[in-house]
């Protein structure tokens, strides 16, 4: 069974480290604030200019002028700070964050990412990506692992404009927790109830299968 929006960002914070500085791409990586462990600090980084940003607002808590860079409503937890953007793209391009979470349209097994334009759609844009993909040593992708038509996301090629070349490390889709090595997706997880062999039709680019491929625990 494919994983929903919240079982994605699950998964996506237990990537997170006991003192990691992290960004989190507008999206589904957005969602992963909530589902930090509490015994975990982690200092979560928007490019708008916020260091220390907390789960999403219950109602009585939403502030209007506390936003991400998604334009959302945000909390902020003990410690955090505020600083121009200009302060902010200092920190993602001298790489002082240690994980960066983004969303794409598409990733292929050389590692390249495309994530903000399809031509003759009204996309909202590069936002930070490609200073987060060029500052970065770790990023992972979260994304579908097909779109609605059921093509691959996962390609041998890029086909879209890219935002960065050779940066994409590890992608967690829906189906799937892949890492990219050597030019191949390396299938390290699958979602419960979804087979190897359902992933590997939805997967366009060259993909390694392990012997043993556990399921996704939460």
């Amino acid at each position: 069974m494919a994983l929903s929006r919240e079982q994605l960002a699950q998964r996506v914070a237990q990537e997170f480290h006991d003192g990691f500085y992290v960004n989190l791409g507008i999206g589904i990586p957005t969602l992963a604030a909530n589902y930090i462990p509490e015994d975990m600090q982690v200092m979560l980084q928007s490019e708008n200019g916020l260091l220390g940003m907390g789960p999403f607002p219950l109602e009585e808590e939403v502030d209007a002028d506390l936003i991400n860079a998604g334009k959302q409503t945000v909390t902020m937890v003990t410690g955090a700070s505020l600083f121009s953007s200009a302060e902010s793209f200092a920190m993602i391009r001298g790489g002082h964050v240690d994980l960066t979470v983004l969303g794409a349209f598409e990733v292929d097994c050389q590692g390249n990412i495309a994530s903000y334009m399809i031509p003759g759609k009204l996309i909202k844009g590069m936002g930070g990506a490609m200073d987060l993909v060029a500052g970065a040593d770790n990023i992972i992708v979260t994304m579908t692992h097909a779109s609605k038509s059921g093509a691959s996301k996962l390609l041998a090629e890029c086909t879209l404009p890219l935002t960065g070349k050779g940066c994409i490390k590890r992608v967690l889709t829906d189906l799937a927790l892949m890492d990219i090595v050597e030019g191949k997706f390396v299938l390290r997880e699958r979602a419960r109830g979804v087979s190897v062999e359902e992933i590997a039709k939805l997967t366009a680019g060259e993909l390694v299968i392990p012997d043993n491929v556990p399921e996704m625990r939460f």
